[in-house]
């Protein structure tokens, strides 16, 4: 089950406000709020040859039907057929910007921490809104996907619980990384990690993986999941997680965006 979390994260998380889940036998599209294409993720697939071609016109009409013309395709080891990548670039797709993420497991404490670097959940509106900011502006996301989040924050915010927390790593007092995590029965898993270009390398992501594995202790599931890519990775491996999965991504601005 380990593995599947780590190769199919969203199809297992809590669902949020204004979000959506579309579950059949052969894929899986989660849908959450943002216009942005990687808040339309498609996963799980499990299609036999000769059915490719028109399940992904199937995916495409339910995915516009929501009134959103692009997606994300996350293509895991397990995913069927074994040309589907290949199928899906002849469909018009094309490699995500960051086009390979690993799917990395933490089973044991982190090897180290950042002790210099104070790391926790958000605890105010206003704390959640920094972190807001701090994910979009090291994403270089759009001012579209950034005003529709700070525009939807409050709501967001009160999601923040049992299932579902953000955290802030500060340094000298200021925020300046973000990342988030979901509590399920097997396992945390791990997404958002996030760093101001300016503080990078200084230990705060480190410090968010060790307040989520302590958080994840008290939950008593000891086991941190994750999609890991290009920046994260050196990292991740140095605390101690193991490689068990990739993930190929691509985009697919089938409205013509």
């Amino acid at each position: 089950m380990i593995r599947e979390l780590a190769e199919n994260a969203n199809t297992y998380t809590p669902l949020g406000p204004d979000e959506e889940r579309v579950v059949d036998p052969g894929y899986v599209i989660a849908l959450s709020a943002g216009s942005d294409p990687h808040f339309t993720v498609v996963q799980r697939l499990r299609l036999r040859p000769e059915d490719v071609g028109e399940a992904i016109d199937e995916i495409r009409a339910l995915i516009a039907a929501r009134g959103r013309p692009a997606c994300t395709w996350e293509v895991g080891d397990s995913a069927t057929p074994s040309d589907l990548v290949e199928r899906l670039l002849a469909k018009g797709c094309v490699p995500d910007r960051e086009p390979l993420a690993i799917g990395m497991v933490l089973t044991e404490p982190p090897a180290d921490d950042a002790a210099t670097v104070t790391a926790r959940r958000v605890e105010s509106l206003a704390e959640y809104t920094d972190a807001v900011r701090i994910a979009h502006t090291a994403f270089e996301s759009s001012a579209t996907s950034t005003a529709e989040a700070l525009a939807r924050a409050e709501i967001d915010y009160a999601r923040e619980g049992d299932q579902w927390a953000t955290y802030l790593a500060f340094l000298d007092g200021r925020p300046v990384a973000r990342a988030t995590a979901q509590f399920t029965d097997h396992g945390v898993l791990l997404f958002g990690g996030a760093t101001l270009p300016e503080a990078r390398g200084r230990g705060a992501y480190r410090a968010l993986v060790r307040a989520r594995w302590d958080d994840a202790v008290v939950h008593g599931t000891p086991v941190l999941v994750t999609h890991a890519g290009s920046m994260s990775r050196p990292t991740l491996r140095s605390l101690g997680f193991r490689e068990v999965a990739r993930i190929h991504i691509l985009l697919d601005l089938f409205g013509g965006l």
